[in-house]
């Protein structure tokens, strides 16, 4: 049984509100925002039954209407990069904004993070849609979008659905950081990833995907069993982890990943109907940024596991498709199950 409630955030600059949603089980407690469709606070119990919010954010809103790297947000049109923010349609070049280096990330400077959506409750979750214009950040089409998180018990599933009026470029995620330690604790180096992966994709200085889909085999990137961070990071790979598994592309529900914090025996398993997922190891937080309780958030000090379509699929033919259609819909879900070990 899941309980849903809501309550006013704050209210935006021009003075529409902001809602935030709670949405309760026995075991989880997830509140979501209207606006950018943020998580703001998820929290599970540890193996003695305590408490803790597994993700970074702000107290307030005034933290979300600031620049900050997407704590929590749906992310789109397009998530993660674009090259040099062009593409081509049925002839047709198209450029975006340029807010990433020389690339476009992220839907480019207002992405679907900093729409306030509209919400519909219902029994055991929320339903935000909102309508992206013809031309909206140099994207074709008008674009529809419904995000609906569902709360099941121990089971969160995260679906997005989109219709569009012209053929384009669609990649929709949600960008939460995690810590399963607890929002504030400064590193990740004691959690134990694992991720279904036989292969990754290389990139380039600009974090491009270079076009090789390469195998994890013997190399740093390989999760296909278990691994503690803090053997691969700082250790092996000082900068962290900004990169591109490639998942199963059946768009059935498949396994994804699973991170086991043992100090405190929470256990995140991820399923998915995306064929990627980047992996993501909070390597440009600096501790700049002041958090939820004053907390402050250092390099390293959340993890991200972003599933999705693989980054510049749109110039990339040997990637999988990437255009969203008049006449079709998109349509992935994302499962989170959290447990205690």
């Amino acid at each position: 049984m899941t309980e849903v409630s809501s309550d006013v955030f704050g209210k935006l600059p021009d003075g529409r509100p902001v809602e935030r949603f709670t949405l309760r089980s026995r075991w989880v407690t997830l509140r979501v925002l209207s606006l950018g469709g943020i998580v703001s606070s998820l929290e599970s119990g540890d193996r003695h039954g305590n408490m803790a919010d597994m993700v970074l954010g702000f107290d307030n809103l005034q933290g979300y209407i600031n620049k900050h790297p997407y704590f929590g947000a749906v992310v789109g049109r397009v998530a993660n990069r674009i090259a040099k923010g062009k593409f081509s349609i049925d002839g047709k070049e198209y450029q975006l904004p340029i807010n990433n280096g020389p690339n476009s990330i992220h839907g480019g400077l207002k992405g679907f993070d900093k729409v306030l959506w509209t919400p519909e409750v219902l029994s055991n979750g929320v339903r935000f849609s909102m309508t992206s214009a013809d031309g909206e950040e140099g994207y074709p089409g008008e674009l529809k979008v419904w995000v609906t998180y569902i709360l099941d018990g121990a089971i969160l599933a995260i679906n997005y659905k989109a219709q569009t009026t012209k053929t384009t470029p669609i990649n929709l995620t949600n960008h939460s950081y995690f810590n399963l330690a607890g929002n504030g604790f400064p590193n990740i180096y004691d959690h134990e990833v694992s991720i279904e992966a036989k292969n990754y994709l290389p990139v380039d200085m600009t974090s491009i995907p270079t076009g090789e889909i390469a195998s994890v085999e013997n190399t740093r990137f390989d999760f296909k069993k278990p691994v503690v961070l803090g053997n691969r990071i700082p250790n092996e790979l000082a900068g962290g982890f900004d990169h591109n598994f490639c998942l199963n592309c059946s768009k059935q529900r498949s396994p994804c990943a699973r991170v086991y914090h043992q100090p405190s025996g929470r256990l995140l398993q991820i399923e998915t109907t995306q064929p990627g997922v980047q992996f993501y190891t909070a390597n440009f937080l600096d501790g700049s940024l002041k958090g939820k309780g004053g907390a402050m958030y250092p390099k390293h000090s959340a993890f991200c596991l972003e599933t999705q379509n693989w980054p510049d699929a749109v110039n990339k033919m040997n990637f999988p498709d990437a255009l969203l259609r008049p006449g079709e819909e998109y349509d992935h879900t994302t499962w989170f199950t959290f447990s205690v070990l």
